[in-house]
């Protein structure tokens, strides 16, 4: 993979630097390739992919819990690829807390302090706001055991926090909690980063939690970043195939390219429709490309003439999901088209059997690669 733009030239400018990194356990196999990653200081990058993509190995060797088989990795301009975990000065969360059973929570939060050997009245000052951080003023005497998921993983963060690190790694912290305070605490480490200017490095294979938190993104696939960019960028625009189906609800489609210049594709399906699209990445005319379209950008029975594509479709399902309705189509051999509509009086509800026209955008139809 290409290194991102100004990983050279921005090199020393760069608060965290992945330079050519790869990781393998058995001396064949890499379950990280070539990662090249350029962070600001103060920035919010998280690294999203499905189980066994490598994000948390790259997580790992940030923190100094694995070694890099190849490769460097630089903290704020020194490289720290053989600085064991302790004296590299990062602040961690895990997915299970890790918080001490047998201690208090202020004494949990307390024990970074001490093996710094920081004063003990400066320990007691830290300690008192780091709990009004994450507004547990009132719980430093209790146990981890006498506290809910979601205080435990305030206290966590907290104890990340306590000691004032340049950067934290946070590994699925959210993993264990349920829908609605997971949401909550997605706001609550987004708060905390903004008022501090912490640079955090999140892993999460929960792509909302990605979307919600982050400035930018990067998308891993089989040990290698698929893109990289804000979250907007990667919704909007996706550069392959695997990011537009990773990222958001997708309406794909595979056929072959007709007509190929600058600004279109023209691409025909199967079943013989032939769609009008934006070509992103596409291997050239007579190869086979996947569009991708979003299903809250499909019109549902466009004026004629009014967009350049428009297709039969047929309802198979109405689904209610209270701020919108999701209609579920067959559209030119594919049984999964989704629409997504706003609930509102003005826009009409349709039963399974009916049949209409759906149509879109060439620009809101994106052909990449097969």
């Amino acid at each position: 993979m290409e290194k991102p733009i100004g990983a050279d030239s921005e090199k020393k400018k760069s608060f965290v630097v992945f330079d050519s990194v790869q990781k393998t356990y058995d001396g064949e196999t890499l379950v990280v390739k070539n990662f090249n990653l350029d962070m600001d200081q103060g920035e919010f990058i998280t690294l999203l992919g499905p189980s066994g993509s490598g994000k948390t190995t790259c997580l790992m060797m940030m923190a100094g819990f694995e070694v890099p088989t190849h490769g460097q990795i630089l903290l704020d301009g020194t490289p720290i690829t053989r600085l064991p975990p302790h004296k590299r000065g990062i602040g961690m969360v895990f997915q299970n807390y890790a918080l001490f059973p047998h201690m208090t929570v202020a004494e949990n939060l307390a024990f970074p302090l001490q093996v710094r050997n920081i004063p003990k009245s400066t320990v007691e000052e830290k300690v008192k706001r780091a709990l009004a951080m994450v507004k547990l003023e009132s719980f430093g005497d209790r146990r981890p055991a006498q506290l809910s998921g979601g205080q435990q993983q305030r206290v966590a963060v907290a104890r990340s926090l306590v000691f004032e690190p340049a950067l934290v790694l946070m590994d699925e912290p959210l993993g264990a909690l349920d829908k609605n305070l997971r949401e909550e605490m997605q706001f609550e480490i987004k708060y905390l980063h903004e008022d501090l200017g912490i640079s955090m490095i999140y892993v999460t294979h929960d792509q909302t939690e990605a979307l919600t938190m982050s400035d930018r993104i990067a998308v891993f696939d089989d040990g290698i970043v698929q893109q990289l960019a804000t979250p907007e960028d990667l919704y909007e625009s996706p550069e392959n195939a695997f990011v537009a189906s990773f990222i958001g609800e997708n309406n794909a489609f595979v056929g072959e390219v007709l007509e190929l210049t600058d600004e279109q594709a023209d691409v025909r399906l199967p079943t013989g429709e032939v769609v009008h699209s934006l070509p992103v990445n596409v291997a050239g005319k007579g190869k086979q490309s996947t569009l991708s379209l979003r299903p809250e950008r499909v019109c549902i029975n466009p004026e004629p003439g009014s967009v350049p594509n428009i297709l039969d479709a047929k309802v198979r399902e109405v689904i209610y999901m209270g701020d919108h309705l999701r209609t579920r189509f067959e559209v030119a051999g594919n049984n999964e088209f989704i629409v997504k509509t706003p609930n509102s009086s003005a826009v009409h509800r349709y039963t399974a059997g009916d049949k209409i026209t759906v149509g879109w955008t060439v620009s809101d139809c994106r052909a990449l690669d097969a």
